[in-house]
């Protein structure tokens, strides 16, 4: 993408990456559908356990007693189960509940927070009055009637996996390994996994804001590992995010064995990586972990708030190539970090973060908006009833450019081409990062020849960002695999990025030279 490009187009490339969401991710069905009958939300509005108006008045009331200036109830009951499949059996199967309420009382800046499993009228009080002792002004402020607002519908599902039997889910199990172990004869093990949830929340703020949504998740995955003359290498594959088994209509699980097995054959012929300073290119998709994790949690505000990251105060400063335009987008279908609404009742949207370059904005809960006397972006998330919410990342994505992928790679004389990300290390405040590679390859005039065993990449997100100099248009999103971890709390994301070109990184490796 050029680097003069003006809001209007970078909006119509946003459309386009909707567009694409939008085809790839066919298992959602129209709004119109039910949902599934198995599945019966406790806390629905009519629903046998709904949590009537009169209840949260009460409660909220309990809350403000001693002076807060916000309250809110958060109710969550979550279904989750899972199976996983090995040396032809079944391995492991479960299936559990859990339900709660979670109160916050805010005062200025201060926060009290309770929650209990007991939803009793009794205990869910003592809750609220534990919560209000944050503040003790004596004057009380009434919470507002409540009303029910009416949200998004972006993954109401004809059938949440949940809803499918152990049966069906076995079978795809054991499609994908058969799958991996028929590839090759040097696949001597292969394993898979299926882990489901559906999430259904009910939060009610003295603002008068009352919100019900259910979300359904579910995660596949497949690992093998190869063997040959004593070595051994592993390989997996994995996706899902907020749809139903007709995912599996794009990516079945012989897809997913096969490719599996294919990571773990060619990493059986890896070399030792070079070390020093190499230009990087980076494959469209889940090599957008690299931005959420290096440059991602430092744009939440909280961070900045507190001015603990590198990019407080640096607001319309530029920060990036001229060719970055980052956003976090939670409206994007069927996607792993997609949400309808955030963890306090609002509405959330795609927020540009970071535009031709320039420090536009940061994601904000409540409480940082406050702070910054903007409108919340709807990023407040939190990973259950047991938590406060947080500025969090939904779906990040640095959005497509105008190369041609094979022209980025032909422009490379020698470096790495980094296709999968395992795990890593960033530190917050200064934005360094640790990175290690699953799968890579050497890059030797402009083609892209060995695999590379023991990969690293050490660097600085700012600066690597800085150093972006071509952006492929093949944006491509990840295939709902990532979970984000923030102050003990995890919560799913979905990552993005197309083909790109850093000029130089210091990969650590074991060869020099």
């Amino acid at each position: 993408m050029g680097t003069n490009c003006a809001i209007d187009e970078r909006s119509r490339v946003a459309q386009d990456v909707r567009c694409q969401v939008a085809r790839i991710r066919r298992a959602i069905v129209p709004p119109a559908m039910n949902r599934s009958a198995k599945y019966q939300a406790p806390f629905a509005p009519g629903g046998a356990s709904e949590v009537d108006r009169a209840t949260c008045e009460r409660l909220l009331g309990a809350a403000l007693a001693c002076g807060g200036d916000y309250a809110d109830l958060f109710f969550e009951y979550r279904a989750s189960g899972g199976v996983s499949f090995d040396e032809g059996i079944v391995k492991a199967a479960s299936r559990g509940v859990s339900a709660g309420l979670g109160v916050r009382v805010q005062r200025g800046d201060a926060t009290g927070f309770a929650y209990t499993e007991d939803l009793s009228i009794e205990a869910m009080l003592r809750a609220a009055s534990t919560a209000a002792q944050i503040a003790a002004s004596g004057a009380t402020v009434a919470p507002v009637p409540v009303v029910e607002r009416a949200i998004a519908r972006r993954y109401e599902l004809d059938a949440p996996t949940i809803d499918v039997s152990g049966a069906e889910k076995r079978a795809l199990l054991e499609r994908a390994c058969n799958a991996a172990t028929q590839a090759d004869s040097r696949i001597v093990k292969a394993e898979a996994s299926f882990a489901e949830e559906v999430r259904e929340v009910l939060l009610v703020t003295s603002t008068g804001v009352r919100v019900f949504d259910v979300q359904p998740l579910f995660r596949f995955g497949v690992r093998c590992i190869a063997e040959r003359e004593g070595r051994r290498q592993e390989g997996s594959s994995g996706g899902g995010g907020r749809t139903s088994l007709a995912y599996f209509e794009e990516k079945s699980p012989e897809w997913h064995g096969a490719e599996a097995a294919r990571q773990a054959l060619v990493m059986l012929d890896a070399r030792e990586a070079p070390a020093g300073e190499l230009p990087v290119v980076l494959a469209p998709g889940d090599s957008g972990i690299l931005l959420h994790e290096a440059v991602g949690h430092g744009l939440e505000a909280d961070f900045n708030r507190k001015g603990t990251s590198n990019y407080a105060g640096q607001l319309g400063n530029e920060v990036a190539s001229p060719l970055c335009t980052v956003v976090d987008d939670a409206t994007l279908l069927g996607s792993r970090g997609t949400i309808n609404v955030d963890d306090e009742g609002h509405e959330p949207g795609r927020s540009v973060l970071i535009e031709g370059g320039r420090l536009r904005g940061y994601m904000h809960d409540r409480l940082s908006a406050k702070h910054y006397d903007l409108e919340p972006t709807g990023n407040g998330r939190r990973e259950s009833f047991a938590a406060i919410p947080l500025p969090r990342m939904t779906n990040t994505v640095l959005l497509a450019g105008e190369d041609d992928p094979e022209s980025i790679l032909r422009s490379v004389k020698r470096g790495v081409f980094a296709k999968r990300f395992g795990g890593g290390q960033v530190d917050i405040s200064n934005g360094d990062f640790v990175f290690s590679l699953t799968e890579s390859y050497l890059i030797e005039d402009g083609q892209i020849t060995a695999p590379l065993k023991g990969v690293n990449l050490i660097g600085n997100g700012p600066e690597v960002l800085r150093r972006v100099t071509a952006l492929g248009h093949d944006l491509a999103l990840s295939d709902g695999i990532w979970t984000c971890g923030k102050a003990g709390q995890s919560v799913p994301v979905g990552v993005g990025c197309p083909t790109i070109k850093i000029d130089r990184i210091t990969v650590g490796g074991t060869r020099i030279g």
